[in-house]
């Protein structure tokens, strides 16, 4: 194998051990910080710009299947840290609110990699999307990883596959 192949190939682990780091210690920090995995302090980050909010519109705004926000609140209604509530407009429809206790979090917590990474993909030209999209399809690929349940980055929780025409469209 030529050494400019072999270079590229080290490039490429490296920067997925980088990737693999970054969010690692992100992660540690929300478990520091109010012992929370990420993906439930992404939730009360994405709570704090947006609450109110229905929990489908949470659901679009962190690109995850509405039954898995559903398990997210449900830990963190247990924590204290939010609540849902029938809409006043509408009864069918479920609202979420961050309490004083996550309201208190988020001030003292850090970035969220889900967050940060959300940003920055939404920052990308389609071009540059479509590019990150088929590099990280292939990767899954070469690991045989195609029916492997997305479980939500260092959580129990897993991602279910959407449907529609929504975010994370499948």
């Amino acid at each position: 194998m030529p050494t400019a192949k072999k270079d590229v190939i080290a490039g490429v682990f490296d920067n997925l051990r980088r990737v693999i780091q970054a969010v690692h210690g992100y992660s540690n920090r929300a478990q520091r910080v109010g012992g929370l995995t990420g993906p439930q302090l992404w939730a009360i980050k994405v709570l704090s710009e947006a609450a109110p909010t229905r929990v489908s519109d949470l659901a679009r705004r962190m690109y995850l299947h509405p039954s898995t926000v559903v398990g997210i609140l449900d830990r963190l209604e247990s924590k204290g840290l939010a609540a849902r509530y029938r809409s006043a407009e509408d009864h069918r429809v479920v609202d979420v609110k961050l309490t004083v206790k996550g309201k208190a979090i988020v001030d003292r917590s850090p970035a969220v990699a889900q967050g940060l990474l959300l940003q920055g993909l939404e920052g990308l030209s389609g071009r540059e999307l479509r590019v990150v999209s088929e590099g990280l399809e292939l990767l899954v690929g070469i690991l045989g990883a195609q029916r492997v349940p997305p479980q939500l980055l260092f959580s129990p929780e897993v991602n279910l596959p959407q449907t529609g025409d929504g975010p994370g469209k499948r």
